[in-house]
């Protein structure tokens, strides 16, 4: 039996269809007039716009849509930390020629940090170098 290729993974978001899928990610399942709602707070957009860019995004696969209902719900397909990673991957790789050291030089150094960003970010470099102690079978 042949095997089915695996789904390529959704195309990148634009800022756009971002903004969408925070709303979707903050709020869950949403009909257009939700989300609608929710970026007028923050910009001037018409309905018409948002009913367009989810029916794009619904055909990229970045959106799911439920059409049970007379009103559309439409709900993120991925998690937030899924596609936060892969755009994240794919700068890595695009600007940054897969240096990780460069890419945190650079995010710390473009903007002043949080106190409690930077013991954040200290704490998840400890955890990381405790795992490589552990695979690597050190005691210290």
């Amino acid at each position: 039996m042949a095997r089915r290729p695996a789904a390529a993974p959704p195309p990148r978001p634009t800022e756009a269809e971002l903004e969408i899928l925070g709303i979707l990610w903050k709020h869950g399942p949403s009909t257009v007039r939700a989300v609608h709602d929710a970026m007028a707070g923050s910009r001037l957009v018409g309905y018409t716009t948002v009913l367009k860019l989810l029916q794009i995004m619904a055909e990229k696969g970045l959106v799911r849509r439920n059409e049970t209902e007379r009103a559309h719900v439409y709900a993120a397909s991925a998690p937030a930390e899924r596609t936060q990673r892969r755009l994240v991957s794919d700068l890595l790789d695009r600007a940054f020629a897969g240096s990780a050291a460069r890419l945190v030089q650079q995010a710390l150094s473009s903007r002043r940090s949080s106190p409690e960003d930077i013991a954040s970010i200290r704490r998840l470099l400890d955890d990381m170098e405790d795992d490589i102690r552990k695979e690597r079978g050190d005691r210290s």
